[in-house]
């Protein structure tokens, strides 16, 4: 079906949104699964074809539906029931072993207790998802569809106001008034360099080079972060949104979408996704009457973090080697076949919808004065929860990794905490008490980045550590300048020589002056910032350094061999 105006959107909105809001009915049992990559992993697959089996024996009768992962993976394989009596429920850790359980439990109308988070909805017996700690202090904007519709589905996109956004800017607003609401959100990039997407998206629109291009980095190449893929996985339609109303506003034709290889479940959905907006009519030539055409395309990336900044993103998109190039002309200039081209992160694109739906100015009264709207953080390590929480920009990193996350697990005790994925340095324990934004993070000589985090406890040791982070950005180098090239391999090399036992104390300063020379004179943000985590262990962790060294200065008794450490890295950890 394709839908040639405005009035056949509405209609097919009203009828998909009727049909959606039977799953919560309490006349029939609606089970939906939530499966993502990481509930993959945990066996959703197994509780979903069991749940089948179950249903087709005729233990319960039920309607069973698949959606994206709510982003609680501490909880996955996880589901959300609804039914006669019961409103919509989370439950945890649901495994294969657990369906007939739960399974005789709903049919015999009660819950099932050994898997219960919360209810969605109002309830006088059962306790509310929103009171639960990991939700407690989020605000779910972004991932306000995570676990309740079917990536594969875009009749429940629509449903939930999806592409309402898109008709909107289409028959009620200008190209410019557009990007003034995006101007007015105050949203900055939030891939980590934290650039306002406002004022990209006006550069872009007053670039007089046609075509022009539209672009989203969903690249997502650091190994401690994952809320891209996430996005896209659990609500591509979003992220398709976005790109396409960034079209609109700037003033292109063609948008695209590069995403990181290794995401397959992240490819398979937004391919699918853009593919359903074709069929439906709402990309294309003409879209539904209105005279603005808009493409999309979907393109990989090989596995090469280089290919996260821009000018490299690009290079790659046009099917060539991914290297950056020196800046100006900016990419809004010269971007993609040297024309004009808006580059920005998944999750910045992301709130556009909502923007272009509620008004700038409602997105800004969200987070703070200088960091408007929410944040996706992701937090590794021996923490008691694990996963994507949303919150508002300024809430304490402590009070997420406390709350949301639940602190420590049972037996671990905090050291430190990683910032800015692969490129700043950590904070102390003592240092928690700070907020979450782009400018608070700075004082400590920390970032917030992209908003991955790794929390580890006291078995880390800081020299292997920073010997990880440091070799991880030395591979990922694209060697095109010399000082990312070579400075990054030395300083490896350095760190290696105190690990193996042969350090000495004036490694401290060559490391020092090295990574000085490194930032302050590489090509890109890469090389200009890959030292920052070495460094960072350097100055928080001195005595895990100083001890390696001191141990190397004692002699070797007779007959006593010299024993060689292997990094982390080396062992692929």
């Amino acid at each position: 079906m394709v839908l040639t105006d405005r009035a056949a959107f509405d209609a097919h909105a009203a009828r998909v949104r009727a049909e959606f809001e039977s799953y919560t009915s309490d006349s029939e049992w609606t089970i939906s699964v939530c499966v993502s990559e990481d509930s993959k992993a945990k066996g959703v697959l197994d509780t979903f074809e069991h749940l089948r089996f179950r249903i087709e024996s005729g233990d319960i009768e039920a309607r069973l539906r698949t959606t994206g992962g709510g982003g609680w993976a501490w909880a996955d394989p996880s589901i959300i029931v609804s039914g006669p009596n019961h409103p919509a429920v989370l439950y945890g850790n649901v495994g294969s072993d657990d369906v007939p359980g739960l399974v005789a439990a709903l049919a015999s109308g009660h819950t099932y207790d050994a898997g219960l988070i919360g209810a969605f909805g109002e309830s006088d017996t059962l306790p509310a998802v929103a009171d639960h700690p990991y939700f407690k202090l989020q605000t779910r904007l972004l991932t306000q569809n995570w676990g309740m519709i079917d990536p594969y589905s875009i009749d429940d996109y629509i449903a939930n106001d999806g592409y309402a956004a898109w008709i909107k800017a289409l028959f009620d607003m200008t190209p410019e008034e557009v990007v003034d609401e995006v101007k007015a959100s105050g949203v900055r990039g939030r891939g980590g360099a934290g650039f306002p997407a406002g004022i990209k998206w006006e550069s872009g629109r007053r670039a007089q080079a046609r075509p022009k291009f539209m672009a989203c980095n969903s690249h997502e190449g650091e190994p401690n972060v994952y809320k891209d893929r996430r996005l896209i996985e659990s609500d591509p339609h979003r992220i398709l949104e976005g790109i396409m109303l960034g079209c609109y506003g700037v003033g292109a034709e063609r948008g695209y979408n590069y995403v990181g290889g290794e995401h397959l479940l992240a490819v398979e959905r937004f391919r699918h996704a853009v593919n359903e907006a074709y069929r439906l009519g709402l990309l294309g030539d003409n879209i539904l009457g209105s005279g603005v055409n808009c493409h999309i395309r979907l393109l990989t990336g090989g596995g090469a973090y280089i290919c996260g900044e821009g000018s490299a993103l690009m290079y790659s998109v046009m099917g060539e080697r991914g290297q950056p190039r020196t800046k100006p002309p900016r990419s809004v200039e010269e971007g993609l076949w040297r024309r004009p081209t808006v580059l920005n992160n998944t999750e910045t694109l992301a709130p556009v919808p909502d923007i272009i739906r509620n008004g700038g100015a409602w997105y800004a009264s969200l987070g703070t004065e200088r960091s408007t709207g929410t944040k996706l953080v992701s937090m590794q390590g021996p923490l008691a929860r694990l996963g994507v929480v949303e919150v508002e920009m300024g809430v304490s990193l402590k009070d997420i990794l406390y709350e949301t996350y639940g602190g420590m697990a049972e037996g671990k005790t905090l050291k430190g905490v990683q910032t800015g994925g692969v490129s700043a340095g950590p904070l102390l324990p003592d240092q928690l008490d700070v907020a979450v934004d782009f400018d608070s993070l700075q004082q400590y000589d920390c970032m917030l980045g992209s908003g991955g985090f790794v929390v580890f406890d006291d078995s880390v040791d800081a020299v292997e550590f920073g010997r990880y982070l440091m070799d991880f950005n030395r591979w990922e180098s694209c060697s095109k300048c010399t000082p990312c090239r070579l400075g990054n391999k030395a300083l490896v090399e350095v760190v290696d020589r105190i690990l193996n036992g042969r350090g000495q104390e004036r490694d401290m300063q060559l490391i020092e002056s090295t990574a000085k020379h490194v930032m302050e004179l590489s090509l890109c943000g890469l090389g200009q910032v890959a030292p920052a985590p070495l460094i960072g262990m350097m100055r928080c962790f001195p005595e895990d350094f100083e001890a390696r060294i001191d141990a190397a200065s004692e002699p070797i008794e007779a007959g006593e061999q010299q024993r060689f450490v292997i990094p982390l890295a080396a062992v692929g950890a």
